[in-house]
């Protein structure tokens, strides 16, 4: 591109953003003729190709969210490239689990299932993954281990408040919060979330940036931690970023249906479809979690998986309560005993893994296999 050429004339944001033009495209496509094309799944080959589109596209849409969410990471530095990220993916995810509390039937654990599979998802499968493939092209990486106190110290007391303590109180017959729990719960996470942001973000920022090595062991400096990254500027990457999140998390509805028929014609369980699609939504911030673990770049991993565990809990929790006050629905926040035992240790092991600032291959393989039982978990239901 010319040095005095915008980047926003059509020729060249067509020519650089092909992606978002194919995810916006399709996002059109099916809110006119999805309703009828997804009616009827029946037909297996059909089925096939509709779920090989939205699975294609939503995939190149995401490889944009991470091209625009480096250019961020560069511009602004860390924790911010990395909290803009993780902030626009979550914020979303409570966007459409309001939308379907307000505009759909009754589903009282529909946000408590979310979350928990959200946390499943981040920890064990996403922080095992990365932790297990830098772990093998780079023996031991390092990271900033009072960044990584702060996200554990933020969401164990949010995690055990929200998503144990309901399932044991009494003052409600099932798993959700009396009025008098529901407002604390609302206060204290935005608090709570809301003072880690503001040290995250100033007094205490170099917590959460890669920490300062020597001699034989200093990995990739600053600047080359994203020497493949183009960046055009702060504004121009903040707002692609967001609509290339978009026709993620449009599609991702119509993807539901089909990964839901799917699931029903192959007698697999209900709710092995929500973890799919919260999979498909979390693509972005996955691949961007792999790529700087394999560029031996582990703090960022450690802010994009733990900042998205604490950021879903402390954004999710209020939304869907005070949506429950108001409109006088169910909202269901305590986890079932299986799920307790499984989000206990999940974050036992996170607290022995990640006590030295160190991280090797055998970190990955327990949080890996933590998330392979996750999975087992959804299929051992009774017969």
């Amino acid at each position: 591109m010319r040095p005095d050429a915008s980047p926003w004339r059509p020729d060249i944001l067509a020519r650089r953003e092909t992606s978002l033009l194919a995810g916006a495209s399709t996002a059109a496509v099916f809110t006119v003729f999805g309703g009828g094309w997804l009616g009827d799944l029946s037909n297996p080959a059909w089925a096939s190709f509709m779920f090989a589109w939205l699975f294609a596209v939503m995939l190149w849409s995401s490889f944009a969210v991470v091209r625009h969410a480096d250019g961020l990471a560069v511009r602004l530095g860390e924790p911010f490239g990395t909290l803009i990220l993780t902030v626009a993916v979550i914020s979303i995810e409570v966007v459409m689990i309001s939308a379907v509390m307000i505009t759909g039937e009754e589903t009282p654990a529909l946000a408590r299932d979310t979350m928990f599979a959200v946390l499943m998802i981040v920890l064990n499968g996403m922080f095992g993954l990365t932790l297990l493939l830098g772990g093998l092209r780079h023996r031991e990486q390092v990271f900033n281990l009072k960044g990584a106190s702060a996200y554990l110290g933020v969401l164990i007391p949010l995690a055990a408040m929200g998503l144990v303590i309901p399932r044991f109180t009494e003052s409600t017959a099932d798993a959700s919060a009396s009025p008098l729990l529901a407002v604390f719960l609302i206060v204290m996470s935005l608090v709570l979330y809301g003072v880690f942001l503001g040290l995250q973000s100033a007094q205490q920022r170099h917590h959460f940036q890669e920490p300062s090595t020597t001699g034989a062991e200093a990995g990739p400096s600053a600047e080359d931690h994203h020497h493949d990254a183009e960046v055009i500027g702060t504004g121009y990457h903040a707002i692609l970023l967001v609509m290339s999140m978009l026709p993620i998390v449009l599609l991702s509805k119509k993807m539901a249906r089909v990964v839901d028929h799917g699931t029903a014609a192959l007698g697999a369980p209900a709710a092995l479809g929500g973890f799919l699609v919260a999979i498909l939504v979390l693509s972005p911030e996955a691949m961007a979690a792999v790529r700087a673990a394999l560029a031996n770049r582990l703090q960022r991993t450690f802010n994009i998986t733990l900042g998205s565990a604490v950021a879903t809990i402390g954004l999710t929790i209020p939304a869907v309560l005070v949506i429950g006050l108001v409109t006088g629905k169910t909202v269901e926040l305590g986890l079932d005993n299986v799920e307790m035992v499984l989000l206990v240790t999940t974050i036992l092991s996170a607290m022995v893994n990640f006590g030295s600032g160190r991280s090797t291959v055998l970190q990955g393989t327990i949080h890996l296999l933590l998330f392979i039982a996750y999975v087992v978990l959804l299929f051992d239901v009774p017969a």
